[in-house]
């Protein structure tokens, strides 16, 4: 009998009963603006970071050009600054020297706000406590670098964070070299540093023991929070297929699952967990949808992430936004407000707020308080290509 039950169990763990019906993508015009409200808010805090990390806390406008392909701008550097004159000033420091970049005083008083939340204990332990979980779910308990700071501006992480919160941890993570799983080739990892024994209690689990008291169990059929945007309707197939689906047992995101059929429901159940809860862990409740599916593939989820993406639009929303696709994790919101406030989060939205003052009134560019003429433009062109112009009062 006993023999009978477990065969049939793993039957229903290989079961596939997914509809052959297309599940439609309906935009959404509030998760749209919170993707879109975020326009190169990445592009101007990497920035910044880059030029408050030296002691005159600027940079020349030149080194900075180089710095393009690896923030992602999509146009030149010197019509980035000049796209956000409140966040970001150039100026000469001497005749003999090129233009320089510094940030604005009200951009630096925001930038020594976001450095004392960074170095506040309390949040650094919260930081330390996530960043562990966000290993966990690898479940070998580490990854490498590569695929980490992928995520590290969504987790929250400051830019140095290798230096400046890792190495303060050591009982907790260690930098070690390892073999990557996709080339084979040998590259440096963020590892937990001891092997937890327990598994951390998921949010929905956590949840599930809030409402009814209980301590956390395995094989709970804990449901999803499904939200629609307005007039949205599954097909009816699909409908029913996600309600079957919804009371299958919940696996934890922590736990390996591997064993599962590969394309069978409650192998997607457990791959909705895993999605469910990393998003959760970034404090933006948002990510670039590449940056998931390089995380998936490294796992080994292969295109389980996309599928599941695809197949539930009720947990999921994946934004079109910002010349990129942004998955977005819909209980998280109401509206185009995030509901959990991170101060990391509030910090970003006065960032936000000061870029936008930068497209009020007329367009202006100083230097010196001089506005400038057509030809001290191609000045600063002429120095982002790396050219040294002496000072002319004439320009």
């Amino acid at each position: 009998m006993a023999a009978a039950t477990t065969k049939l169990a793993r039957a229903l763990q290989q079961r596939r009963t997914f509809v052959n019906a297309r599940v439609k993508w309906v935009s959404d015009h509030y998760l749209d603006e919170a993707v879109q409200r975020e326009k190169n808010l990445k592009q101007v805090i990497s920035l910044k970071d880059r030029i408050v990390s030296f002691p005159s806390k600027s940079l020349p406008l030149s080194s900075l050009s180089l710095l393009k392909p690896l923030v992602n701008l999509h146009i030149t550097a010197a019509a980035f600054f000049q796209k956000y004159p409140s966040v970001f000033t150039t100026f000469q420091p001497s005749p003999s020297h090129p233009l320089h970049v510094r940030l604005t005083p009200q951009a630096l008083t925001l930038h020594k706000e976001e450095e004392t939340i960074h170095l506040s204990p309390p949040q650094r332990n919260v930081t330390v406590q996530r960043l562990t979980k966000f290993l966990m779910l690898t479940g070998a308990g580490s990854l490498p670098l590569y695929v980490l700071d992928r995520f590290r501006f969504d987790l929250g992480l400051p830019r140095d964070y290798i230096t400046s919160l890792i190495g303060d941890y050591p009982e907790y993570f260690e930098v070690t070299e390892i073999k990557d799983r996709l080339t084979g080739e040998k590259t440096l990892a963020l590892t937990i540093s001891s092997r937890r024994n327990n598994l951390p209690v998921s949010e929905m689990e956590r949840r599930e023991a809030t409402i009814d008291g209980s301590r956390v169990k395995k094989g709970l059929r804990i449901r999803y929070s499904m939200n629609f945007p307005k007039g949205y309707e599954l097909h009816k197939r699909v409908k029913n297929w996600v309600e079957q689906w919804q009371n299958l047992p919940y696996i934890s995101p922590y736990e390996n699952a591997f064993h599962l059929g590969s394309y069978s429901d409650q192998a997607e159940k457990w791959a909705v967990a895993v999605l469910h809860e990393l998003l959760f862990l970034l404090v933006s409740k948002k990510t670039e949808t590449d940056n998931v599916i390089c995380l998936g593939e490294y796992l080994g989820f292969g295109m389980r992430f996309k599928k599941a993406l695809v197949h539930h639009p009720g947990i999921f929303y994946m934004s079109h936004k910002i010349r990129t696709q942004t998955v977005v994790l819909r209980e998280a919101y109401h509206k185009v407000f995030l509901l959990e406030k991170h101060p990391l989060m509030g910090i970003r939205h006065q960032y936000i707020y000061l870029m936008s003052k930068s497209g009020r009134g007329k367009k202006r560019d100083y230097v010196h308080g001089v506005e400038r003429s057509n030809r001290k433009k191609r000045v600063i062109k002429a120095c982002e290509d790396g050219e040294i112009y002496a000072h002319n009062s004439s320009l």
